[in-house]
């Protein structure tokens, strides 16, 4: 059974992203256009698991294969899924939410690659929703609280993410208000 564990904040998780970030880039070299510490490792104190999120963002849809065959070339495992979930309110056409998802070498550092296209609605998702929490503590402390309650519920790996993805919608849909009023561009 794969359960989540949510953990205490753990301050060297940015020098854990920029050690992993730099050996990515050195693998992907042009093909990237931007590499980013996502997800809750990359808001200062707040709880998470213990798994860097990195978001590889390429110019169009063949650079994600070319990615992941790099990736994979290098040792990295090809995973589902290979789209993220439309969030309501945002566009529902397929091609906003094509994604590839990797994870690290067997005895590395535990990573999460998402590779997405720039400018679609996911890529823009995972910027926007870190930036607002990083820009919002009581939010970030709010959602970190869901997440401890959510691993408690001893779920599997899916079944948290399921739960999980509506609560960060929840949080996205003022995020993209935030981003208005105040001019944010990712």
């Amino acid at each position: 059974m794969n359960q989540i564990a949510i953990v205490r904040p753990d301050e060297t998780w940015p020098a854990q992203y920029e050690k992993t970030a730099h050996a990515i880039s050195g693998q992907l070299g042009e093909l990237v256009q931007r590499i980013d510490h996502i997800g809750s490792t990359s808001v200062p104190g707040l709880p998470a698991k213990d798994v860097l999120d990195i978001q590889v963002t390429v110019a169009s849809e063949p650079e994600l294969d070319d990615v992941a065959e790099r990736m994979v070339a290098a040792g990295w495992e090809l995973r589902p899924p290979r789209r993220d979930h439309p969030v309501p309110g945002l566009p529902a056409d397929d091609l906003q939410w094509v994604k590839r998802m990797l994870v690290e070498p067997m005895y590395r550092r535990r990573v999460n690659l998402h590779v997405r296209v720039a400018g679609r609605a996911n890529q823009r998702y995972a910027l926007l929703f870190r930036d607002y929490l990083r820009n919002h503590p009581e939010t970030a402390r709010a959602y970190g609280a869901f997440k401890q309650h959510a691993a408690a519920l001893q779920l599997e790996a899916g079944d948290y993410t399921e739960l999980k993805d509506p609560v960060c919608d929840l949080i996205y849909l003022p995020a993209e208000e935030w981003a208005g009023r105040t001019g944010w561009t990712g």
